[in-house]
């Protein structure tokens, strides 16, 4: 019997496929927008929709348990910790009026090498490129902290 397909299959097997579109996902929510061919950046696009939808309801739940099980449902996809803070705290807040939408694929033209139409996707509501450079040298700075921090290990 045919069952609809939910997500493009992109030639590619169902393992890299969930790993290419989770890092994909993870560096929108970093950067808040990305280079791709049209075909990736759509479905980046339907995946980064739902993950914000979930951290959305993660606003207005009811019980620290429904927070806890919205976290681990969308830490399953996004492994980095610090991404997955600035989406719950930062990304959802900023969204929270509109309803649904919250990606955009702007398509750019051709790939010289391979032809391959290309776009970037990004998120509606981004902030401006300054105040995304100053946090990402912050975050830069705390990981060189933390690693200075940490003891050397020796055979």
């Amino acid at each position: 019997m045919y069952k609809r397909i939910k997500l493009k299959r992109l030639h590619r097997d169902s393992a890299h496929r969930s790993a290419m579109l989770a890092n994909m996902v993870t560096s929108l929510f970093f950067h808040e927008n990305i280079k791709s061919t049209v075909a990736k950046a759509k479905v980046a696009g339907q995946v980064a929709e739902k993950l914000i939808t979930r951290a959305k309801s993660n606003l207005h739940a009811e019980t620290p348990a429904k927070k806890i099980h919205n976290m681990r449902m969308v830490g399953k996809f996004i492994k980095d910790e610090e991404v997955l803070n600035k989406l719950f705290n930062d990304i959802a807040p900023r969204v929270e009026s509109r309803n649904g939408g919250y990606t955009r694929v702007l398509k750019i033209g051709r790939r010289p090498s391979d032809n391959s139409e290309m776009a970037i996707l990004e998120l509606v509501d981004k902030k401006p490129l300054v105040q995304i450079k100053d946090e990402r040298k912050k975050i830069r700075e705390e990981r060189k902290k933390k690693s200075a921090k940490a003891p050397v290990k020796s055979k």
